[in-house]
């Protein structure tokens, strides 16, 4: 059932997230539109527009959500094996996602302080590549 669930929603999310379906949105609301006068603008008219829309956006909430949960979870896993087979990488950082919000603010803030530290360190290096990929442009226009 879940397996059925999820091939369901994954199709339906992307089919959703087409031009395509953008056009057959315009249309349906063209159409609308310019029925309104053969339906003197009647209520009945309004609450066609209204509730088609209203149960499409329902169901569409809990198929999008379900993708992107899935989604989520998939590049988690590739982000933790990435951490996992760096020499070097704090692999406590896998755990994230069980951090409270203050334990997170807290690894932000080191971030921030490492970044702040080692910053001219990485745009001196950043501007020796630069700089030495110029040299070899001028160098190749020499020839």
């Amino acid at each position: 059932m879940h397996d059925l669930f999820r091939r369901f929603a994954e199709r339906t999310a992307h089919a959703a997230g087409t031009p395509w379906s953008f056009v057959l949105a315009v249309l349906t609301i063209i159409i609308w539109g310019a029925s309104g006068s053969y339906f003197h603008y009647s209520d009945t008219w309004q609450l066609v527009i209204n509730t088609s829309t209203t149960i499409i956006t329902f169901m569409m909430v809990f198929l999008i959500q379900n993708t992107q949960n899935r989604e989520t979870r998939i590049v988690s896993l590739k982000l933790d094996e990435l951490l996992r087979g760096v020499e070097g990488a704090r692999t406590g950082m896998v755990q994230l996602d069980h951090m409270s919000d203050e334990d997170l603010e807290h690894v932000r803030q080191e971030f921030t302080r490492l970044r702040e530290k080692y910053a001219p360190l990485v745009d001196d290096d950043l501007a020796h590549v630069a700089m030495e990929l110029e040299a070899r442009k001028r160098q190749e226009a020499g020839r």
